[in-house]
């Protein structure tokens, strides 16, 4: 593959290939879709009869149901979509697969809508007017095409292609056969095409009761492709959609309705995950016959599968993760231990660290399971060179330096350090906090007795306050139950951080800590895998629940978070990882913050 050129004219490294790849450069080597037609709107027959040479050749789309949130799952169908046609110089939609009334409601609307954008995909391209579908945003519905679906399935009705079944839906289950039986016909089956016209509209009309009847393609009843033995097209549902409201009572079937809106939308490669291989021949069929009857133009879209990114404790079935929310186990769509976007970008994932570990993931036919850590890898490698850096003490105790105020001319006398905000960007500056006669350090800093490889606080051995100065351990004080209360040590003169004594003491420990004066009072929220399974879903749901997902704490943090707030790539705890505002408590002025990801991936220790 040639290497792309940036706008300056310089070669840009060329993207991993893949087999999706090899199939749409041999497209526009083929011009395969170079005379295709575009102009009116999807369904209108000026779509196809009056339209005009359409300047993007590859034509992509990424077509959400709207009955739930988008999870990490879709950001690879996204990012691959999108990306993939802007490679190219094409266009991709966002498409609404709203044929589910009973499911589908205007919140997921709107939370898929949103999540695409965050990703950094917009749907309207304002630098290209004259771009197919830029005179309004490249965001379509399927309902919108309900009047030519119709149309379509009446003609399938009428040249004996389809036809009324009012069997059972367990009569229609028990004649479909299995793996090693042949279907049955349907008793309905050799209807005419008047009578299954005149029952179809029936249908539409609202004369049938629900369930009492559907449409199916005629096809073959023997075919070894059970998804070819006379799929249903249209089923009968008296609810109120989210678009179209009560206008109909018959909505198509999802395998029905998808070929048709890639066909009207122009789309040139639909590519969805594995699961739908065996849909592929019935999508092309239904194409084949519907190009023939003069309803959508030539050649009509390809499917093409990739294997499903599937993630090690994570579950992306949406009626499950519906139930989490819906029995409360979780705090909501967003809640940030959730696998949707709305919960990952809460918890303090971005945009670029998602689109890495897509990338990092591979594009292929055959499937497998990528370790958690890979995506906490991808947040830690994308964040690390941006990160503000701040200190904090998750397990506060105090430690007092006895001698301070001799040395310092009182114990009330405050010292001023500096630090980098990001040691990797010098440009970002420096972050300003005091340091005093009390300091909270973390619990586990201090022994009594040093254990093997232990070079932090112990009676007479000297550590670094990182950023301040050297100290040596005196002692500790404890209660009558063993719990450390407090920590003692001195001070060792002339050996503040940047000063020309700074190297005089040589010593093996560096420690973080925040000064009692300054120190800000924070709500910490350390999450965890929210299952413990490492591939859950095979077992019964919350069993498989980690019960150590969440654990909230009482931190302090230094001043310079002070004005921290939500919405930013967030902030690397020197020692303990990346850390966000959590978008939620911030909203009432609370002081929270959620862990992303810790410096390494330490899960099962």
């Amino acid at each position: 593959m040639t290497s792309p050129v940036d706008k300056s004219g310089n070669k840009t490294p060329a993207a991993p290939s893949n087999f999706l790849r090899h199939v749409i450069e041999n497209d526009l080597e083929q011009k395969t879709y170079a005379q295709r037609q575009w102009g009116g709107s999807p369904g209108d027959a000026a779509h196809h009869a009056q339209g005009m040479a359409d300047p993007a050749q590859v034509r992509m789309r990424f077509p959400p149901e709207p009955n739930g949130y988008l999870h990490i799952g879709h950001a690879k169908s996204i990012w691959l979509n999108f990306e993939m046609a802007k490679e190219y110089g094409g266009v991709c939609h966002l498409r609404f697969d709203d044929t589910n009334p009973e499911k589908e409601e205007q919140e997921y609307v709107d939370s898929i809508r949103e999540a695409v954008q965050w990703l950094g995909y917009e749907t309207y391209l304002a630098d290209r007017p004259s771009a197919p579908g830029t005179l309004q945003p490249h965001e379509y519905f399927a309902s919108n095409y309900f009047d030519f679906m119709y149309r379509a399935a009446e003609y399938l009705v009428e040249a004996g292609l389809a036809y009324v079944d009012e069997q059972t839906p367990d009569e229609m289950r028990a004649n479909r056969g299995d793996f090693v039986t042949p279907g049955t016909d349907s008793p309905f089956r050799s209807r005419t095409p008047a009578e299954n016209l005149a029952r179809f509209r029936a249908m539409r009309d609202g004369q049938l009761e629900d369930g009492a009847a559907v449409l199916r393609a005629k096809i073959d009843m023997a075919s070894p492709n059970i998804n070819m033995r006379d799929p249903a097209l249209y089923r009968i549902r008296r609810a109120t959609h989210h678009n179209t409201g009560d206008t109909w009572c018959i909505y198509p079937m999802y395998t029905f309705a998808h070929p048709i809106e890639d066909a009207l939308e122009q789309i040139t490669h639909s590519i969805c995950t594995l699961e739908f291989e065996d849909q592929r021949p019935f999508y092309d069929w239904l194409l084949d016959r519907l190009a023939e009857g003069g309803l959508i133009a030539s050649p009509h879209p390809r499917q093409y599968e990739f294997a499903r990114l599937n993630v090690t404790h994570v579950i992306t079935s949406k009626r499950k993760l519906r139930q989490l929310v819906e029995e409360g186990h979780v705090d909501g769509w967003d809640d940030p231990r959730m696998p949707t976007l709305a919960g990952l970008r809460r918890r303090g994932y971005t945009p670029e660290a998602l689109k890495l570990f897509c990338e990092r993931s591979g594009v292929t036919k055959s499937g497998g399971w990528i370790d958690y850590a890979s995506l906490e890898a991808a947040l830690r490698d994308t964040l690390d060179p941006i990160a503000p850096r701040a200190m904090a003490v998750l397990d506060p105790v105090k430690l007092v330096i006895t001698n301070w105020g001799e040395l310092m001319g009182g114990d009330a006398v405050l010292d001023d350090c500096t630090a980098p905000l990001n040691p990797r960007d010098a440009a970002a500056g420096l972050r300003q906090f005091k340091i005093g006669r009390e300091v909270w350090v973390e619990r586990t800093d201090y022994e009594d007795v040093q254990p093997k490889g232990f070079f932090r606080l112990f009676p007479g051995n000297k550590v670094r306050l990182k950023y301040g100065h050297t100290i040596e351990c005196t002692g500790a004080t404890r209660d009558a139950d063993g719990q450390l209360l407090e920590i003692q040590a001195t001070l060792v003169p002339d050996t503040k951080s940047g000063t020309p004594g700074a190297d005089a003491v040589k010593v093996k420990g560096n420690i973080t800590w925040v000064a009692v004066a300054d120190a800000l009072p924070a709500e910490v929220r350390l999450y965890e895998r929210l299952f413990a399974a490492e591939k859950p879903g095979s077992g019964e749901l919350l069993e498989e629940l980690n019960k150590n997902s969440l654990s909230t704490i009482t931190a302090f943090v230094e001043p310079s978070l002070a004005g921290a707030e939500a919405g930013g790539a967030g902030f690397q705890f020197e020692r303990h990882g990346y850390f966000v505002v959590d978008s939620k408590a911030s909203a009432s002025g609370a002081r929270v913050f959620n862990r992303a990801a810790g410096m390494r991936d330490g899960w099962g220790k």
